[in-house]
């Protein structure tokens, strides 16, 4: 792929949207030519990001809008909500590591943005009362023969 190509896909929240998701950043990692662990590391990071705004955005338009950008040797996508906005203490996770009286299985959740971080090779998080931006780069591994 010579030149940068562009997709642009609107999913409305509804239970398991993340997954057309997910199957469009498959399609186009593999026609990128993604190793396999990096186009299932892709699924991952896609669902993770767009759950988190399907459950925490409240967004009024009710939908999650997500640019992909093509190029050479990197997949980069942009998930964006119109939604409040997240707080320093949620893209940290200290709101539920430290607050007293949440149940052990809260505490275990707001890993999402962690298992993201984990798996990309870049994450931005841009994020204001008008909504919020999860900028991510996944790089293609050099392969060496």
């Amino acid at each position: 792929m010579s030149l940068e190509h562009k997709v642009l896909l609107t999913i409305p929240m509804y239970p398991d949207m993340e997954l057309a998701a997910a199957k469009t950043a498959s399609v186009l990692a593999e026609l990128m030519d993604f190793e396999e662990g990096q186009v299932e590391e892709i699924q991952l990071a896609i669902i993770e990001t767009c759950i988190n705004a399907f459950e925490h955005s409240q967004s009024d338009d009710n939908a999650v809008h997500i640019e992909f950008l093509l190029s050479e040797d990197q997949l980069q996508f942009k998930i964006m909500d119109r939604g409040i906005g997240i707080t320093p203490d949620i893209l940290d996770g200290s709101r539920l590591l430290g607050t007293p009286g949440v149940h052990p299985d809260l505490r275990k959740r707001g890993r999402g943005l962690q298992i993201v971080r984990s798996l990309m090779d870049e994450v931005d998080i841009e994020s204001s009362s008008n909504g919020t931006t999860v900028s991510v780069i996944k790089r293609k591994s050099r392969r060496t023969a």
